[in-house]
């Protein structure tokens, strides 16, 4: 294999402050409606991949059969309120409680293939579950020692990443099938529909936002979505999904060291106690449940 352009651990490090930067600019986004800002981030991210999907893979909707379409569409649904639980979660709770509470999302993941696909769990990964469990507990018994809203917000984070734990069980079986570009390009079209549909019903305003609010509208779909993913999608040419993995989960430290500088926001003690807990239970996870099938990083953030 011939040697990377960029060292790919040092394409990992700017992929982890791209994907912290998500919830930064949802707080800096105030006044928009969590829907709104989600619908923005997808609608902007299909029209900046569409050039390249009419050049390199217009093809391959012909292989897109009726099953994956169903599939396609459910898993859109669910990362429409993903991002709707996630971003409404910030209006409640601190960037450091939420996006800690979203990652726990691996965790739901392995519950989940263990309901329907019947996946074994190894000694390592049950501790690992507990621990990163108990560490969402202590970050939200400290929430709710400060307020009842920052525990409704720290709910709607968990919430969130129930819903991006389902769209990954639904895509699963389609992105086998399909180029990561494609399957991406359909996914987030559908999701983008959901939301258009769903601030149409809550009737939600499309426009009126302040020049400030489209240009962190499209940084949601540059940064995170694209710079943040994307060099973690090439970097699993030349490092492990194991590897990847534990720098995504990097994520709510970055994000939390962000939001200080940038947003002010003070982290508690039980924030403290409860994140480092969250992080070191999802590392052991990591760990224990590595598998040596190629598996595409998460697009949640």
């Amino acid at each position: 294999m011939r040697l990377p352009p960029v060292n790919p651990y040092f394409a990992v490090v700017i992929g982890v402050i791209s994907i912290s930067t998500s919830a930064i600019f949802v707080k800096l986004a105030e006044n928009a409606p969590a829907a709104i800002i989600a619908n923005y981030r997808l609608l902007f991210a299909v029209l900046l991949m569409t050039p390249v999907i009419l050049l390199k893979y217009r093809h391959e909707f012909r292989m897109i059969q009726k099953r994956d379409w169903i599939l396609s569409t459910f898993a859109g649904i669910f990362l429409a309120f993903h991002f709707i639980f996630w971003f409404e979660s910030l209006n409640y709770t601190s960037v450091a409680s939420s996006v800690v509470l979203v990652s726990l999302q691996p965790i739901f993941a392995f519950l989940g293939t263990y309901l329907f696909f019947k996946e074994r769990f190894s000694p390592g990964a049950i501790i690992s579950m507990i621990i990163a469990l108990l560490g969402s507990f202590i970050i939200s018994w400290g929430d709710f020692q400060i307020s009842g809203v920052a525990l409704f917000g720290d709910i709607l984070a968990l919430l969130g990443a129930i819903m991006v734990t389902a769209y990954f069980l639904m895509g699963q079986s389609v992105r086998k099938r399909l180029s990561l570009m494609t399957y991406t390009f359909v996914v987030y079209g559908i999701s983008s529909l959901t939301l258009i549909f769903y601030n149409i019903v809550l009737q939600n305003p499309f426009t009126g936002y302040s020049s400030n609010h489209w240009l962190l509208f499209l940084a949601l779909a540059i940064i995170p979505t694209f710079l943040g993913h994307t060099l973690f999608n090439w970097a699993l040419k030349w490092l492990s999904t194991s590897t990847i993995s534990m720098g995504v989960i990097l994520e709510p430290i970055g994000a939390s060291i962000l939001a200080y500088f940038i947003l002010g926001e003070k982290i508690t003690w039980s924030q403290w106690l409860g994140g480092t807990i969250v992080v070191f239970g999802l590392f052991l996870f990591v760990l224990s449940t590595t598998r040596k099938a190629n598996v595409t990083i998460s697009h949640k953030s």
